[in-house]
């Protein structure tokens, strides 16, 4: 659950060399407001692409939001001062982009959402506004939580609109379109404020020539550490390889590690990449000594931490497709239940999958 306290928006025009700060907060009172800038800010918090990382001790970036975190900054002032940076910076690149800035500092707690996410949703076609249901739901926040920082560049999109005029309708092109609520930005960060600790996404950005990332080399100045979802493809490659090796089946044991993952994750939302190979490979252990050189090979954390949420998108299920086009999307646990779903190498090589003890079959 998030509860936002502070968020502003700041406006970069690179075409016409044009910016526009705020020099107030978002006003999340306003329904429509306050669902945009939570609805965003969840899908990044929980986003399991975000790489990890700390801050340098030369990072400036990390003195400054010490201070501010201290009371020595106001929001708005601190805003201005990272939206003057990012346009100083982003005006560099060999291709400019429209784009504004986003910065926000919340709670995120481990309750659940319920009537707070409900007051978000409800009306947003345009139904009556639940100023009552958001009190409501702040009066029910339980938990401190933890309190974030997060700075969000928000590409801007190109659409069309009509212009009703006397007697002629135009179609005009309109570029202060924001990205939905739902949809990927690939530039942010989440600081947590209490720890440090530092989640980002970024893609590289042509400057003068040279491959950049802006937001972890150049502003946070931070390590930079694997995402929750690259460890686990990495950890369902290495998998893949050794069943292929072995003459084990690849789809039965990359869906055991995938079961493995959800499993560890419904416990305290943390895997340990070796505790799943030797789960996938208990009965095996010369297979479990490669899997765990793999591991060390590829330097796989001891330990990673996985929201539920983002685990059940990775892990819960499995897809297949096989040769002939057939596609087959299942439980990943389902391999451990025989008797459920099975998969037969037939003496020329081909193989047979069997689904059995079907009760029922329903069209999707």
């Amino acid at each position: 659950m998030l509860r936002v306290s502070k968020a502003i928006l700041h406006v970069f025009d690179f075409e016409t060399g044009a910016k526009y700060f705020s020099d107030t907060a978002l006003d999340l009172e306003d329904r429509q407001t306050r669902s945009y800038v939570q609805r965003r800010l969840r899908k990044i918090t929980s986003n399991p692409e975000s790489r990890h990382g700390a801050f340098a001790e030369k990072s400036n970036f990390a003195g400054g939001l010490q201070e501010y975190t201290a009371g020595d900054f106001g929001f708005v002032e601190f805003s201005v001062q990272i939206a003057q940076w990012f346009w100083e910076n982003l005006r560099k690149a060999d291709e400019t982009e429209q784009c504004d800035l986003l910065v926000a500092d919340y709670l995120d707690t481990d309750a659940k959402a319920s009537l707070a996410d409900a007051s978000d949703t409800a009306g947003e076609d345009g139904g009556v506004s639940n100023a009552s249901g958001a009190r409501a739901a702040d009066e029910a926040f339980e938990g401190n939580g933890r309190r974030l920082f997060a700075i969000v560049v928000l590409p801007r999109r190109q659409s069309f609109i009509h212009d009703v005029l006397s007697g002629s309708n135009e179609i005009l092109k309109q570029d202060a379109t924001l990205p939905s609520p739902t949809q990927k930005v690939d530039t942010y960060a989440v600081i947590d404020l209490d720890t440090g600790a530092i989640d980002f996404h970024d893609r590289e950005r042509s400057m003068a020539g040279q491959s950049k990332l802006v937001m972890p080399e150049l502003f946070l100045q931070c390590s930079s550490e694997a995402s929750s979802h690259e460890v686990i493809s990495e950890v369902t490659e290495i998998v893949q390889d050794l069943a292929e090796e072995y003459g084990l089946e690849p789809a039965v044991e990359v869906s055991r590690a995938k079961a493995a993952v959800a499993a560890a994750v419904e416990v305290d939302e943390t895997v340990d990449p070796v505790k799943v190979g030797r789960r996938v490979f208990e009965d095996r252990p010369e297979i479990q000594e490669r899997y765990e050189a793999q591991a060390v090979e590829k330097r796989l954390p001891e330990e990673i931490s996985v929201k539920r949420g983002p685990a059940g998108r990775i892990a819960r299920n499995h897809k297949i497709r096989t040769d002939t086009g057939i596609e087959i999307t299942f439980p990943s646990e389902m391999t451990n239940h025989p008797g459920l779903l099975e998969f037969i190498r037939e003496s020329d090589g081909r193989m047979t999958i069997s689904i059995k003890n079907v009760a029922h079959i329903e069209n999707r």
